[in-house]
């Protein structure tokens, strides 16, 4: 069976980044940044609504609905700890609630 990625643990950072822990231990601050595009992630945009964040399936989530897959979160993680300037990509990494 394949690890599925569950974020355990969300700690705000500063500016757009959130400290992450996930059920594998691994740990990096993400800079959510580069996610924050689209009509639901527009309030995000706002650091008083992007630290509403909260703990919803195993991922980081906010009151409008909006979140990330925690498999695109996983990868920018362990992006974020081999090589801190990376930056995750944006295109495909949203999902929503229906």
């Amino acid at each position: 069976m394949a690890f599925l990625p569950s974020v355990v643990r969300a700690e705000y950072d500063s500016a757009f980044c959130i400290r992450l822990t996930f059920n594998d231990d691994i740990e990096a601050t993400v800079d959510f940044r580069s996610w924050l595009k689209g009509p639901v992630f527009e309030p995000l945009k706002k650091p008083e609504y992007f630290r509403k964040f909260f703990l919803d399936g195993g991922t980081v989530a906010w009151p409008n609905g909006a979140d990330i897959a925690p498999e695109t979160l996983y990868e920018a993680a362990k992006a974020a700890r081999s090589s801190p300037a990376l930056q995750p990509a944006a295109a495909g990494s949203s999902r929503r609630r229906g």
